[in-house]
């Protein structure tokens, strides 16, 4: 009776045992490919070849990714990553070090282009060489106070007076039509705006933000996560990144050909501006760092206090925690 029992029971436990054993293996399996959302920061541009050629190589379906690629309609990106509306997205250190001076909790998790590219431009005739030159002239940006404390500390630096700046939103609209007719001059990326004046041979002026302040060597764009996402679920941070550096070796490597990629992808856009874009980028994206998405504490430190000293934040920022490297795959 007792020995009958014990075979009974050693039945229902290998039973038991073999059940769960499946089901792990089932749940494995259906983990194995997960869907992820990457919120974009603007309509597609060379800024995001990466994970496009990410998407398109493979990379992350080896990674055992599902990769949709949005773009962030009304909401800004970083509300929506904090919000846990997506599960990555491309961002600016500004506004990182904004949200997370608020309360938001997103975290960096690489720079896309490792120096900033950004400036002021305006076409040659309007003689804007200068922030000096920037008196009685018709700014033309998106309605960001970043853009008013902007301009106010080059100006200021430069004994000029920002109050003679007339400042008018001209939204997404066409930085060539807009300096043609409506403003004149307005924050461009040289990568993309820059690029397009050669292909349409325009000479621009270009007051380049770096040159005039160390703090202004900002990480822009940078990919951004959840602290929630980055702390409970680290391994498909680790996946996503690994795929997503391999895009970007790839545009660095291959330029023409990522050009192609993102033609592909996104057929509206002019396929000779994409290809010399693509050109441009192959040496910033990494430019002088050990590898491809390296920030530094330094860099985040010297940015945010800036904001701080132009009290586009109200409190100090806590460097360190705004960002990771932890996530970088090895050269």
């Amino acid at each position: 009776m007792n020995k009958r029992f014990m075979i009974i029971v050693v039945y229902v436990l290998s039973l038991s045992l073999l059940f769960l054993g499946g089901c792990e293996q089932q749940q494995e399996s259906a983990e194995q490919v997960q869907d992820v959302t990457v919120i974009l920061d603007w309509t597609p541009n060379t800024n995001h070849t990466g994970v496009y050629v990410a998407q398109k190589m493979g990379y992350y379906e080896e990674e055992g990714l599902e990769v949709e690629i949005t773009q962030p309609g009304e909401g800004i990106t970083t509300q929506l990553i904090g919000a846990d509306q997506g599960d990555f997205g491309f961002s600016y250190q500004e506004d990182l070090t904004i949200a997370r001076t608020q309360g938001l909790p997103v975290k960096a998790l690489a720079a896309v282009i490792q120096h900033n590219t950004s400036g002021f431009a305006s076409p040659e005739d309007k003689g804007i060489e200068t922030p000096q030159d920037f008196e009685g002239k018709k700014y033309g940006g998106w309605g960001s106070p970043a853009e008013e404390a902007m301009l106010k500390a080059l100006m200021t630096k430069a004994d000029a007076d920002f109050d003679t700046v007339e400042m008018i939103n001209i939204g997404t609209a066409d930085f060539f039509a807009s300096v043609e007719k409506d403003v004149d001059f307005a924050w461009i990326y040289w990568g993309w705006t820059g690029v397009e004046s050669e292909i349409r041979d325009v000479p621009l002026n270009f007051v380049q933000l770096r040159d005039y302040h160390d703090a202004l060597d900002f990480y822009s764009p940078i990919l951004i996560a959840s602290e929630k996402t980055v702390e409970e679920r680290p391994k498909l941070v680790e996946r996503f990144m690994k795929a997503t550096a391999r895009g970007y070796h790839y545009c660095i490597d291959n330029p023409e050909q990522a050009g192609e990629i993102l033609c592909e992808s996104v057929p509206e856009l002019n396929k000779d501006l994409l290809i010399k874009s693509q050109e441009y980028l192959a040496d910033e994206y990494q430019s002088d760092a050990p590898r491809w998405g390296q920030m530094s504490e330094e860099r985040w430190e010297k940015y945010a206090d800036w904001m701080y000293s132009q009290e586009l934040i109200e409190t100090p920022l806590e460097a360190k925690d705004a960002f990771t490297n932890d996530f970088l795959p090895e050269e």
